[in-house]
């Protein structure tokens, strides 16, 4: 190892998801740089014996007990002496250990919230993959990012590329910084230009088959409903102090352009690269450095051209509704963060339509008052009740 090159010890929570595997991607090809502390999983236990077996990690932590002790007695036969623990608490530990400098967030869903404001608490460089954080709790978030010290870099390919395109240091506004406008880039997932009607046809299936990305069940579908789109909307405005009125959200089908700023002298700032998480994760391993990862050069002439449209809020009207919440504040943003995780399993599950995605979510935020969301009991409290609202909801349908 390079004397100079401090090697830094990295903790993944969810680690057998698409951007666990895409990180263990780029860790392996720096051996130099970093070592894995710990992996999580929660009900992937084959898939993360595989990881334990590869990278070796001090720690591992799955959901169930059961599949904690199938994993223990694996790893030992193998000769490995990893630690492996169940459950939430043992997954808040895991996020919090002295053991690790970068904590990887990318548990999906309310899920990862523990956890990863765990790792904030703790002081740790924290990667931000789970939007869902900051969307249910975003002013306590932030509040505990700025009182433990921790470095918070996003790694959603939109908000990385609006991290790159702003000054070094853009909190206080982005007035101050002669901001005018964040452009969140989309690519209007597999439906794009469907009409209403024709959206009522759509299967689990067809839904989850992203035309760039590759990305697991729940995102695919967040991504189909352009509801992913309205909880970066909510999380860009954390992150980059942003009121909801300064994120523009632009359909663009080539995924090429990851997203961009606007400055009051007319400049726009973008970031492209092809669509591969890699990129993003490793500005987030390596900042302020660059570091290869693996993904192929742009060719600017292959791609020709790029096209760029507005968003269709009345077929699409999950973007719509983030955007509400938001500009609601308090509990709106978890309300709606629950009643659409809710909401897409029943899809998935074949019990609710593509477009009911979005009916039922709108009738949870109707039903359920807002509240003042500083509080982390009231936030976990107002998910609940969206939760029970939303399941109560399609027992009636």
């Amino acid at each position: 190892m390079n004397g100079t090159l401090h090697q830094q010890s990295v903790t993944v929570l969810g680690a057998t998801g698409s951007i666990g595997t895409s990180t263990l991607d780029v860790i392996a090809r720096h051996p130099e740089r970093y070592r894995v502390h710990a992996l999580t999983a929660h009900r992937s236990r084959e898939a993360l014996l595989t990881l334990c077996l590869r990278h070796r990690p001090a720690v591992a932590v799955l959901g169930g007990k059961e599949d904690a002790a199938w994993l223990h007695e694996r790893l030992a036969e193998a000769g490995l002496d990893t630690e492996v623990c169940a459950g939430e608490a043992a997954l808040v530990e895991a996020a919090s250990d002295a053991g690790a400098d970068v904590v990887m967030a990318a548990i999906v869903g309310a899920a990862g919230l523990l956890p990863t404001l765990a790792a904030v608490r703790a002081g740790k460089r924290v990667l931000l993959a789970n939007k869902e954080a900051l969307v249910m709790s975003g002013a306590l978030f932030m509040d505990a990012v700025t009182r433990h010290g921790a470095t918070l870099l996003p790694i959603d390919s939109e908000h990385n590329a609006i991290y790159q395109c702003l000054p070094p240091e853009h909190r206080g506004g982005l007035s101050r910084h002669g901001v005018t406008q964040l452009l969140l880039t989309a690519s209007g997932g597999p439906f794009r230009g469907w009409s209403r009607e024709r959206l009522a046809t759509v299967t689990p299936a067809q839904a989850c088959a992203h035309p760039n990305w590759s990305m697991g069940r729940k995102i695919s579908v967040d991504s189909a409903t352009l509801m992913n789109k309205g909880l970066e909307l909510i999380e860009a405005c954390w992150l980059f102090d942003a009121r909801p009125d300064q994120v523009q959200v632009v359909v663009h089908p080539q995924s090429v352009i990851h997203s961009m700023a606007a400055y009051s002298d007319g400049s726009v700032l973008a970031q492209l690269g092809n669509p591969d998480m890699r990129t993003p994760i490793a500005y987030g391993l390596a900042w302020p450095e660059r570091i290869e990862a693996g993904v192929e050069p742009l060719d600017l002439f292959q791609i020709a051209r790029l096209d760029f449209e507005a968003p269709d809020e009345v077929a699409f009207p999950c973007l719509r509704l983030a955007r509400e919440a938001m500009q609601a504040g308090g509990t709106a943003p978890a309300v709606l963060n629950g009643a659409n995780e809710v909401a897409v399993d029943a899809f998935l599950a074949g019990r609710l339509s593509f477009p009911g995605i979005g009916e039922l979510v709108a009738e949870v935020l109707e039903a359920l008052p807002v509240e003042a969301g500083g509080d982390l009991e009231l936030i976990l409290d107002a998910d609940a009740r969206a939760r029970q609202t939303a399941r109560a909801r399609l027992e009636r349908r």
